[in-house]
């Protein structure tokens, strides 16, 4: 005959170790959820912690990696390497997609006149989220500020447009 008391015993200890492990699955969620709700998951930038940023009323137009955005175009009948479309480097060859500092541009990649906001500055711009300014552009002159999407359509979509943006300098 078996021992009710042994019975018992395991599922005392299998129900032990059931709660060991939802607590532990919920600890390894509550972290990731208060990250996500905070911002710094759900984008790949977040403002330095602690420090108060700098209201700047700035121009804010969209950019892509295309040719009209990014002052490029191919060699003959469309083929070949891309070169710079115009201007004093017009001919030489540009790296689409790669930003100054050397990064691949992607959604946060922010361009500005480095004489006013450096490489290195966080930004939170209304309607799109945070960006760090990794590049420049010739257009680029003063309180301005480009952001990065992933289409010309979507780029169009955000135009031009003046607002209040939060400022980190590095």
């Amino acid at each position: 005959m078996s021992n009710p008391h042994r019975i018992t015993s395991d599922a005392t200890s299998a129900t032990k170790g059931w709660h060991r492990s939802f607590f532990a699955v919920m600890a390894g969620l509550a972290l990731p959820a208060m990250m996500w709700l905070s911002g710094c998951l759900s984008e790949r930038i977040c403002p330095p912690q602690g420090r108060v940023p700098v209201l700047m009323p700035l121009e804010v137009t969209g950019y892509c990696n295309c040719g009209l955005c990014c002052n490029w175009s191919r060699g003959w009948l469309g083929l070949g390497q891309a070169v710079i479309a115009s201007g004093p480097n017009q001919g030489r060859p540009k790296a689409v997609g790669i930003t100054a500092s050397g990064t691949r541009a992607a959604h946060g990649t922010v361009a500005a006149d480095t004489s006013v906001l450096p490489l290195g500055t966080i930004v939170y711009v209304p309607g799109y989220g945070y960006g760090r300014v990794e590049d420049r552009g010739g257009a680029i002159v003063g309180n301005h500020l480009d952001v990065w999407f992933p289409s010309h359509e979507e780029a169009v979509r955000w135009g031009r447009q003046r607002m209040y943006v939060r400022v980190w300098k590095p």
